[in-house]
């Protein structure tokens, strides 16, 4: 008796084809609806971005149109005209022979030849190459359990 009710529910557990073939088919489309939700999400994503580096483009272009336009500016600000006309407006005029005043100093030679004292540098000695790769690698093992007590710390405070 026993083991006909084994049997009999074993029987009811497999699947016919018909079952297997529905199971299949709605797994499929669950599966394909999960692809097309992480597509959509993706391009989604990928055309913002587009989107706002092209804004950020476009104010970039306006930027340096600006900055061009505000050195043509200043390039009319320089001009020597604009200058003299200024320091005319200040209150400057034009410095003529008799408003010069030259100064003489002791021991000055106009004429005398520009010579330039070489600088000499002094040579520093380059530190000499002891490290080897087992100091190395315990200088990264040092650095590593630093790093790991400084946030297992962190995570205490808090």
């Amino acid at each position: 008796m026993s083991q006909t009710w084994i049997r009999h529910a074993l029987y009811r557990r497999t699947m016919n084809p018909r079952r297997q073939a529905a199971s299949l088919a709605i797994l499929g489309m669950f599966v394909a609806i999960f692809i097309g939700a992480l597509y959509l999400s993706q391009s989604s994503a990928t055309s913002t971005l587009g989107r706002q580096l092209g804004e950020l483009i476009e104010e970039r272009d306006q930027l340096q149109q600006f900055n061009e336009q505000l050195r043509a500016e200043i390039a009319g600000y320089r001009t020597v005209e604009r200058l003299l006309r200024r320091a005319q407006e200040l209150g400057f005029v034009q410095a003529s022979s008799d408003d010069i005043e030259y100064i003489v100093i002791d021991g000055y030679d106009p004429n005398r030849t520009i010579s330039v004292v070489p600088l000499e540098a002094e040579e520093a000695p380059l530190p000499a190459y002891e490290e080897s790769f087992t100091g190395w690698l315990q200088q990264q093992w040092d650095l590593l359990t630093g790093q790991i007590d400084q946030f297992s710390n962190r995570e205490v405070r808090r």
